[in-house]
């Protein structure tokens, strides 16, 4: 039998390179749920990797309040899960996918009319270039001299 690697939240906090107070909060929010030992919270591994999950899941774009979802549809269900809650889940990442495909769509958009932008600003900006070049040759030349010889 493995034995369980506990941690204060200083630790757990430090292990996944987060502050103490993200730590509370995910306890507040009911995604984290130590043991207590008097005042001080104990930290296991099962907390270890639900905060693991969680910063997975905020990487790939869900709320807190879907991995609450997640979490609570999990401790629901049956020891490794059950079909409905696998076909919930196979969902939810289905949607997050098309959401992150939208962005990527979106962020593609932005990047082309960035482009367009940028070059009719750098035309822009060779066209006024060259005038005020012609214009400053125009005011310097000397005029010619009307006496000839």
């Amino acid at each position: 039998m493995s034995q369980q690697h506990i941690c204060s939240i200083g630790e757990l906090a430090n292990e996944f390179d987060i502050t103490t107070r993200s730590v509370r909060f995910y306890e507040d929010q009911g995604l984290l749920i130590p043991y207590r030992r008097g005042n001080i919270r104990i930290f296991d591994d099962k907390c270890r990797a639900r905060l693991k999950l969680i910063l997975r899941n905020k990487r790939m774009g869900f709320s807190l309040s879907e991995i609450k979802d997640l979490f609570d549809r999990w401790d629901a269900a049956i020891p490794g899960g059950n079909e409905k809650q696998l076909l919930l889940m196979l969902d939810t990442l289905a949607r997050k996918r098309a959401q992150l495909e939208q962005q990527k769509n979106d962020i593609a958009q932005a990047e082309m009319e960035m482009d367009t932008a940028e070059a009719r600003c750098r035309e822009a900006l060779t066209d006024l270039q060259q005038r005020k070049r012609k214009q400053t040759k125009a005011t310097t030349k000397e005029p010619e001299s009307t006496e000839q010889k």
